[in-house]
């Protein structure tokens, strides 16, 4: 576990203003600073992070590779939608299902541009609902 990253994502997650996280970390270590912390202080900071009610996200659970734009922007798109919760589950097999109902096509990868316009249309439609 990479504590710097996961401290500094946390940081953003909770929105915290650099003089609230400097007193978070006072607070819990009694260091104000992240390299003056062992891996141990670091950790509790974590911990602490996670009780004011950060959620650290599985890593690499969306990674699209495609080398066709079009679905990378589904899953950019799909991402959003989930994001703003205007889906119920930003999952690879939720998408999935999702363009299968409009095309008939099992996977975004095995879409051809003109069957993914109207996916990608559908999308944006969804993201500014919220």
């Amino acid at each position: 576990m990479n504590t710097f990253a996961l401290i500094n994502i946390a940081k953003k997650d909770l929105g915290m203003e650099d003089d609230d996280y400097r007193a978070f970390l006072k607070n819990v270590t009694g260091k104000d600073s992240l390299r003056a912390m062992s891996e141990g202080d670091r950790i509790k900071v974590v911990a602490g992070m996670k009780d004011k009610g950060f959620q650290a996200k599985p890593k690499g659970t969306f990674t699209p590779k495609s080398d066709k734009p079009y679905v990378r922007l589904i899953h950019a798109l799909w991402r959003s939608c989930a994001e703003k919760k205007v889906v119920k589950s930003g999952s690879k097999r939720a998408l999935r299902a999702f363009v299968e109902n409009m095309t008939e096509v099992s996977d975004p990868e095995f879409l051809t541009y003109g069957q993914a316009s109207p996916v990608i249309e559908a999308l944006k439609k969804m993201e500014k609902r919220k």
